[in-house]
């Protein structure tokens, strides 16, 4: 194939492919209502079937469904028929994903699940076929044709699925008020989840943080300083109270003016009320806080104002909440 037919047989699948899913708009209707209601009243969990790759689409909207909120297994329709039936439960809702509607092992399936007594929807291409005439609901997915030349690769069909399934997913996400909060118990690893429930507090130096008094003098406010390599130092009053926050920067312009160094005291250097991070702040936040102020560390306190520890913009990048 030459470079121009490459580009242009993929730009033709990208586009056929958003005009199938723009066509799904016409298939929200009051059975895709319902289900989500159903689901929402369930006490049970959604099992979601398919063969082939209906099967895998199944798989993919289970996974989405656990983890925003909805409980979620899959089963896979040959195997159902030959013995995982067993997975369902009397207060589960089944999905079954077919285009056609008319596998062999959908036709076994669906009567199966109907004698069990359990709810069965369909998300199918075909509305005429045996699964949609044995299902309780219809989840329209019907598609034209298929973006494979051939018209044999499900493509269209397989895209459809996915997205319909996302927005139930998400419809139901909303119909449970599920919170970042909620999905940082799902998401504890990795980055996204990371960003979601790490704190400050977790992060932070608070093993002996660096911290002088207000009427520390020079040469010990830069032994702590060099000692707790952090670049900084935490000025306190004798109940632990945050006065303020000396840095590195604040001692070069010291010294640039001259002074009498044996007599000048942390309350004559330090910058008074310095931007500070709360113990139980999320360290993401605590990250673009320095970002924005062109920092590299935050120092740390409770609800009283009470020094508690200092974080640097490295102990961040390196546990990989950015």
């Amino acid at each position: 194939m030459k470079d121009s037919s490459i580009k242009n047989r993929a730009k033709s699948l990208i586009k056929s492919e958003m005009q199938t899913v723009g066509n799904l708009v016409e298939y929200i209707n009051d059975d895709f209502v319902s289900v989500v209601k159903l689901i929402l009243q369930s006490r049970g969990r959604v099992v979601l079937t398919g063969i082939g790759k209906s099967a895998n689409i199944a798989a993919k909207i289970v996974a989405t469904m656990n983890s925003t909120g909805t409980p979620a297994v899959f089963m896979h329709a040959a195997d159902a028929i030959h013995g995982d039936l067993g997975i369902v439960q009397p207060d589960d809702i089944i999905i079954c994903i077919s285009n056609s509607g008319n596998t062999p092992e959908i036709k076994v399936l669906a009567p199966l699940i109907k004698s069990r007594g359990n709810i069965l929807i369909a998300l199918v291409g075909n509305t005429e076929s045996a699964l949609a005439k044995q299902a309780d609901y219809i989840l329209r997915v019907t598609v034209e044709r298929e973006a494979c030349p051939l018209g044999l690769a499900p493509t269209n069909s397989t895209t459809a699925q996915l997205v319909m399934g996302d927005a139930l997913a998400i419809c139901l996400l909303e119909g449970r008020g599920f919170t970042s909060k909620d999905f940082a118990k799902y998401h504890p690893g990795g980055a996204l989840g990371k960003k979601l429930y790490t704190k400050v507090g977790g992060l932070m130096l608070d093993d002996d943080p660096p911290c002088v008094l207000e009427n520390q003098h020079l040469k010990e406010i830069i032994i702590e300083m060099s000692h707790k390599r952090m670049g900084a130092v935490a000025v306190v009053d004798d109940n632990n109270i945050l006065k303020g926050m000396i840095t590195d920067g604040d001692l070069r312009r010291m010294l640039e003016k001259s002074l009498d160094v044996e007599k000048i005291t942390a309350t004559q250097i330090m910058t008074p009320s310095p931007i500070t991070t709360h113990i139980d702040q999320l360290a993401i936040e605590a990250y673009h806080l320095m970002e924005n102020r062109n920092i590299t560390q935050l120092i740390v306190v409770d609800n009283n104002n009470h020094y508690v520890g200092m974080i640097h913009l490295h102990d961040i990048l390196k546990e990989g909440v950015v």
